[in-house]
């Protein structure tokens, strides 16, 4: 057996699993994304909006972006006896829905992984703030 596939088949480690629902939910491709959670697990979504799958957020952003992706800028991860905590900070950058082009949207995204698998996910981004903006709205 080659290194590479040596390589390739570890097990993903806890970012890694956090980079693959990420990379999946921003084709978007939910059913993929769904993979790497384990099933009954909550996304809870900016204002506090809770799914059940994956298919809930990128709904709920097809109301808001035509089109949305997140620039990866880190992953922050906290070791537990038994989970992994892993903050995946960046911006957000795409179209709103109007056409408008932005980028430098913050988010922060929030999992627990146990496992090999995600079991829980908190959602914040600036996008609220920037819609109020636009409205002429002082944020």
């Amino acid at each position: 057996m080659s290194v590479t596939a040596k390589a390739e088949s570890r097990p993903l480690s806890d970012a890694e699993v956090v980079e693959a629902y990420l990379t999946a939910s921003m084709i978007p491709d939910p059913d993929a994304a769904a993979a790497y959670m384990k099933p009954g697990t909550i996304i809870t979504f900016t204002g506090g909006r809770e799914f059940g799958h994956p298919r809930g957020p990128t709904g709920f952003n097809a109301r808001r972006y035509r089109w949305v992706k997140k620039q990866m800028d880190r992953f922050d991860v906290c070791a537990g006896v038994d989970e992994t905590v892993v903050y995946s900070i960046g911006t957000l950058y795409g179209e709103w829905i109007d056409g408008t082009p932005f980028e430098g949207n913050r988010y922060v995204d929030r999992f627990v992984v146990r496992g090999g698998q995600i079991v829980k996910m908190d959602v914040w981004n600036d996008s609220a703030e920037r819609i109020l903006v636009q409205r002429g709205i002082e944020a």
